[in-house]
């Protein structure tokens, strides 16, 4: 998903080439490490962008990371006052709050214009801060259910790799925020320098399909096989294309009707229904990308009673219809090759 709104206003005391990098104890060491290797070495002389890059400790260090290796950072949360972009890499723990004094500079930063953007984990940092409430956020698609239990102001999209609102931008799972560097970038200095760098980097064109292809089939491991909501779940999923009801997917978890309705939406932030339309829109998704089928007929496919309950849900999830989604992905498609062969 791309821009929605332009960049606010950035107040004098801050630098847009300067990024600011925010870390916490026990966060893992590969996330944290994409925008410092992004932002951190000067490849000037390779006629790339310059940022002046300030990595500072969220809370009191040293911070330990993966492989019980410690982090002392040159800066603490006062070096986040100088950026113009803020960048949280990860976080420890879905259910764990952060500290306040870090909420606050990342509250600080926002009010005075600095573009915040988190990707995986990172994500919840954001979310606690209150800068998503009302808005689509993104992370990697294991943590998806809780982001929407634990902040449900925040409207969570597991499908995408990355939703941009101008003033915040979320990314999904590892890998993928590196592709949300390589896109601020691009905002900031253009297409040229971003391909250019991402050359560099022996990075590939965006992977603009989505997080459907890493959790098709598989749930995250706190609604696995063996758990009530995760046993029901995985029923659900092998009979999408079949007209089922809620009744009957609540049948599948051993709980009455009104139990299960309480207890999904406490572990997933949504109700049965609507996560099972938002199943069947992605199965009409790579319906739609890999034939040409009529609509009504992807529709009968992937479940959905007619093509206008199909397009009521697309319009819900996506916020296009079918057959405009399959015209955006086809030419998204025929531009990827385009830049493949330049590139």
């Amino acid at each position: 998903m791309t821009l929605t709104a332009p960049r606010p206003r950035l107040a004098p005391t801050r630098d847009r080439g300067t990024v600011a990098v925010l870390l916490f104890r026990d966060a893992p060491l590969f996330e944290s490490s994409i925008p410092i290797s992004v932002f951190g070495v000067d490849r000037r002389v390779m006629g790339l962008p310059y940022y002046r890059l300030l990595v500072c400790a969220g809370e009191a260090g040293p911070l330990a990371t993966t492989g019980s290796l410690r982090v002392s950072t040159p800066f603490g949360l006062s070096g986040a006052d100088q950026a113009g972009t803020v960048i949280v890499p990860a976080w420890r723990a879905p259910g764990e709050r952060p500290p306040e004094p870090a909420l606050a500079a990342v509250r600080k930063a926002h009010k005075e214009g600095a573009r915040l953007a988190a990707f995986d984990s990172g994500v919840f940092v954001l979310a606690a801060a209150g800068v998503l409430d009302g808005r689509g956020a993104t992370t990697h698609w294991m943590y998806a259910p809780a982001l929407a239990r634990h902040h449900r102001r925040v409207k969570v999209d597991a499908r995408s790799m990355q939703i941009d609102h101008g003033d915040v931008v979320t990314g999904a799972g590892a890998a993928a925020g590196l592709d949300l560097c390589l896109y601020l970038v691009r905002m900031d200095h253009g297409a040229e320098a971003a391909s250019a760098l991402a050359r560099r980097l022996v990075v590939g064109p965006g992977r603009r399909s989505g997080q459907a292809a890493y959790f098709d089939r598989h749930l995250p491991s706190e609604l696995g096989a063996g758990t009530p909501i995760g046993d029901a779940m995985s029923w659900a999923l092998d009979h999408l294309a079949e007209p089922f009801d809620v009744d009957e997917f609540a049948k599948h978890s051993a709980m009455s009707r009104r139990t299960f309705d309480r207890r999904f939406l406490e572990v997933t932030g949504t109700t049965p229904l609507r996560w099972v339309n938002s199943q069947r829109v992605i199965a009409a998704q790579r319906i739609l990308e890999s034939t040409d089928l009529p609509v009504d007929e992807v529709a009968r496919r992937s479940g959905f009673a007619s093509g206008p309950a199909m397009r009521a849900n697309f319009l819900r999830v996506l916020g296009t219809q079918p057959a405009r989604y399959r015209e955006a992905y086809l030419a998204s498609r025929a531009r990827g090759g385009r830049e493949g062969r330049e590139g």
